[in-house]
């Protein structure tokens, strides 16, 4: 079933068909009538567990088979929350629709117990249970597109997921992006917090998130680098879903890193590091970056971001400088 969109339609009123796909229509740009952002629900079996992935491309400007860009989600709010925000009187922060009018069909998933997939499954959905479910969810990828290695990009605890992914299967991984990426989290603030309330977070497998979580998010770091209303269009999106958010990521990112190994990491890579993020050092990042095997390396460090730097005030100079290492051309 496919619903098509005007303009003036809310586009996260999608209707369903079964558990399979729903597709709606957007305008790609103002200037060109003709090509559409479709929005499509797909979901991914694993065992007990539905995960929800979402889907956005434009039709109507070229080929269909263009390249696959998947985004992986942190520890704190959902796929489609992260990456197709919608800011009421604020425009354009969506992720998805900027990387799909720059010509890439780009997905995202929400990991167990977030957004749409399912929840209260009594798992704290660490890191590893993120590889398994991006382990369930690249085959339904792999049968819509008919292509089998997609660009990888992971934000936060997200990237730690997409690195580990990266290290079990490489020949699934053709480029990789690690946002906001913490290694070892030695010397971090946030992390060495993390590590001091650890007890807390291994007494359950969820968190309590309140609006004022989603503020704290964005506020920690550096205040001045967010527009108000964001964390709170964030918050109103995730807290339709509920209030409880699984505890695992913290738990690893606390005492069991470092989990990525940048020796096995056989595709080209960028590390994007914001100004002011308190999950990582620089130091950690750049002993990181200097092991990773494939020349092919870029590290981004740029002025006036902080943690959810896709988020931000500045997140165009972010969008710009992904868009050129996902586009840079192959060696002759």
């Amino acid at each position: 079933m496919a619903v098509i969109k005007s303009p003036g339609v809310n586009r996260r009123a999608f209707a369903t068909a079964g558990a399979a796909l729903a597709a709606g229509v957007l305008p790609a740009r103002a200037d060109d009538a003709k090509a559409r952002i479709v929005a499509e629900d797909h979901w991914a079996q694993q065992g007990d567990v539905k995960l929800y992935l979402y889907r956005k491309r434009v039709v109507g400007d070229g080929p269909d088979n263009k390249p696959v860009l998947f985004l992986s989600h942190g520890s704190s709010f959902s796929g489609r929350g992260g990456f197709d925000l919608d800011v009421p009187g604020l425009p354009e922060y969506s992720f998805m629709d900027e990387f799909a009018r720059r010509g890439f069909d780009v997905w995202t998933m929400d990991y167990e117990n977030y957004g749409r997939s399912t929840r209260g499954t009594g798992n704290n959905s660490d890191i590893m249970a993120g590889v398994g479910n991006l382990e369930a969810a690249f085959p339904v990828v792999e049968q819509v597109t008919g292509q089998k290695s997609f660009y990888l990009k992971g934000q936060s605890s997200g990237a730690i997921r997409a690195g580990v992914f990266a290290n079990k299967h490489p020949d699934r991984v053709s480029k990789l992006i690690l946002d906001a990426f913490t290694w070892t989290g030695e010397g971090a603030p946030e992390i060495m917090r993390r590590r001091a309330d650890v007890a807390s977070y291994q007494a359950k497998p969820t968190r309590t998130a309140t609006l004022a979580t989603f503020r704290g998010i964005f506020t920690r770091d550096d205040p001045s680098t967010f527009e108000a209303p964001v964390p709170d269009a964030l918050a109103a999106y995730e807290l339709q879903y509920g209030d409880q958010v699984p505890n695992g990521t913290y738990i690893d990112m606390a005492i069991h890193m470092p989990m990525v190994d940048p020796t096995k990491i056989m595709c080209p890579v960028m590390m994007h590091r914001a100004e002011t993020d308190g999950n990582a050092t620089d130091a950690e990042l750049l002993e990181f970056f200097g092991k990773l095997p494939n020349p092919d390396k870029w590290f981004c460090k740029l002025r006036g971001i902080a943690h959810v730097a896709v988020l931000g005030k500045n997140r165009r100079r972010v969008w710009h400088a992904m868009g050129a290492f996902l586009s840079l051309p192959a060696t002759a």
